[in-house]
């Protein structure tokens, strides 16, 4: 059965073609009705059966034009090509005794296929998933992988959203992916965008009302929410990467860009079938918003009026941590310079909660209910966005030292929330994250490279230092280098990090989920701060200053684990953590 959703149309041919992708080898006049899998107004479809790997597409009326399938998953030939018809049924799966990972005591690794490894292939990331074990991942977090124009990109200009990107290798190499995951002990999170389409190969206008004309957001047109066919698009495909794919989550890009006015928002639709499907298989499905609004409603139960997603991200905590470490304090991060933001974060999430926002121009957000468990929250010290869209695309390890970047590492992941880094933070490596395309019409290329040096220039940037995007070589620089890992400063951030993740499954303290569990204070001094964020019996301190700091300990407390050389001295009455400066320690009473 062959169906597409084209109210739009009058006519709608099917055209099958040859292995070039241009010969025609038959055309099939589809019929209008309701007797499809999607019975409704607007369908066409026809008692045709494709081969796998056969390539077709749709002509709408009389324009002569091929069409991609709305639905393809596969684009040999690019997103403006014939689409290769794709049976997912036909991978040998090795994964039936995998029972999936829940997130809670979870360490996500957000990655980028293109720039992860020199190849920039699923294939090649497969040979890098040892790395993560031994770090201590447990989900490993993929940007986009649908079918973009161009042959490098972000992600987040993906028309097609059905596809795993051809040069990544196409949807059976996204298969080997997943499978080699779960055989390593890895669950596998998709970023998925719904919010959007990109600029170049969108042809789903044609088709239908995918997009809500004179309803904008950032990025364009917003997604048209109020037809229910675009509902089933994006449920549909949801549920393609989970059951297909065996994906064991979904992270749902800027949810605050859905405009839906419907009595049960998308967001709790997409929820209800995920649980479905989850209990269907018999393993945890997780989703995870990205979210600007501080709002709870979407990680509330469904009984409490909240829409049921698993976690979404904070990015208050991102902004909190980033100023204690760097001492940043323009735009956005101004708030943070509130000696109480980080304290706040660790003990209730958010710091926005109905508080004044300035870089907003009013109050903003709600307080986290008590009752929801913090590892709820996604919380991070780096990311894709908080990095790439700096106008370098610098990391903090290209602007502070070890001292302060292994004090972020403790803070990372002696998180209340579910820690996740972003790919070679681990290491702090030393190559940018800048944002990359490759728009193969100039128009675009020019528009978005002069976009990007007109967004900097208003925020103040020197525009000479803004990257072209459509530069190879900006693309090039944003590979990771693999080889820093083994020396140096590089090495000692790594097993930091593999001995904080280590401690975070040691220790219950770490993961327990209550906030009332949480305490935290600050020492605001002339020369710098000092954290004390008490977790259970465990403590963590971060000396952010240029001077040792004394702070009391327990009578049973030992060091844990330190950046530096820290001492406990005393009497049994009146013990002292001795923490050099610029450093972080971590005690408690021994195992």
């Amino acid at each position: 059965m062959i169906e597409v959703w084209a109210p739009r149309a009058e006519r709608v041919r099917l055209q099958r073609l040859g292995d070039d992708g241009t010969t025609l080898v038959e055309e099939v006049p589809l019929r209008r009705g309701t007797g499809g899998p999607h019975p409704g107004a607007g369908w066409w479809f026809a008692e045709v059966d494709l081969a796998d790997g056969e390539r077709y597409g749709f002509v709408l009326d009389d324009s002569g034009e091929l069409r991609p399938d709305p639905r393809s998953r596969r684009q040999p030939d690019g997103v403006h090509a014939a689409s290769a018809w794709f049976d997912p049924s036909r991978y040998a799966w090795n994964d039936a005794s995998w029972t999936g990972r829940q997130l809670a005591g979870g360490l996500i690794y957000e990655l980028h296929i293109g720039t992860f490894t020199p190849e920039g292939t699923l294939d090649a990331a497969i040979g890098r998933l040892d790395h993560l074990v031994e770090l201590g991942v447990t989900h490993v977090e993929l940007l986009p992988v649908n079918g973009v124009n161009g042959v490098w990109n972000w992600g987040y200009d993906g028309v097609l959203w059905y596809t795993a990107h051809e040069a990544y290798g196409g949807p059976e190499a996204y298969q080997r992916f997943v499978d080699a995951a779960h055989a390593a002990g890895l669950a596998v999170i998709q970023d998925v965008v719904y919010n959007h389409l990109g600029p170049s190969g969108n042809y789903l206008p044609e088709f239908g009302p995918y997009l809500r004309t004179g309803s904008r957001n950032t990025w364009g047109d917003s997604v048209n929410l109020d037809e229910e066919a675009v509902r089933s698009f994006i449920i549909d495909n949801a549920l393609m990467w989970l059951r297909d794919h065996h994906v064991d989550g979904l992270r749902l890009d800027a949810v605050h860009a859905l405009h839906d006015e419907r009595p049960t928002h998308i967001l709790r639709e997409l929820a209800e079938a995920v649980d479905a499907l989850s209990a269907h298989v018999g393993r945890p499905l997780t989703t995870i918003a990205e979210s600007d609004m501080n709002d709870p409603t979407l990680i509330l139960p469904r009984e409490a009026g909240g829409y049921g997603l698993t976690a979404q991200w904070s990015d208050d905590w991102h902004h909190a941590v980033h100023v204690a470490v760097s001492g940043e304090t323009v735009g956005y991060y101004a708030d943070f310079a509130d000696a109480q933001a980080f304290v706040k974060v660790s003990t209730s999430g958010f710091f926005h909660d109905g508080t004044y926002s300035s870089f907003r121009g009013r109050d903003h957000g709600r307080r986290i209910p008590g009752e929801v468990p913090a590892w709820r929250l996604v919380t991070f010290a780096q990311d894709h966005d908080q990095i790439g869209n700096r106008a370098t695309g610098d990391r903090l390890s290209q602007n502070l030292p070890y001292s302060r970047l292994a004090v972020t590492a403790v803070l990372t992941l002696t998180t209340p929330g579910t820690p996740m880094l972003f790919m070679g933070e681990e290491w702090g490596a030393s190559t940018p994250w800048q944002f990359f395309t490759s728009h193969p019409e100039p128009e675009l290329g020019e528009a978005t490279a002069k976009g990007r040096i007109a967004e900097f220039a208003e925020m103040g940037w020197d525009e000479s230092v803004v990257p072209d995007p459509q530069d190879p070589d900006t693309f090039t620089r944003s590979k990771l280098d693999w080889d820093e890992a083994s020396h140096g400063d590089h090495r000692r951030l790594l097993q930091l990090y593999r001995d904080l993740a280590q401690l975070r499954r040691e220790r219950p303290e770490l993961t327990n989920p209550s906030w009332s569990a949480r305490d935290a204070r600050v020492d605001d001094r002339p020369h710098g701060r000092t954290y004390h964020l008490a977790c259970g019996d465990l403590t963590v301190f971060a000396n952010l200053t240029d001077a040792p700091a004394d702070c009391a300990v327990a009578a049973d407390a030992v060091v844990l684990l330190a950046t530096d050389g820290a001492t406990i001295s005393g009497t049994e009455d009146a013990r002292i953590v001795t923490i050099p400066p610029e450093s972080a320690v971590v005690t408690g009473p021994a195992l």
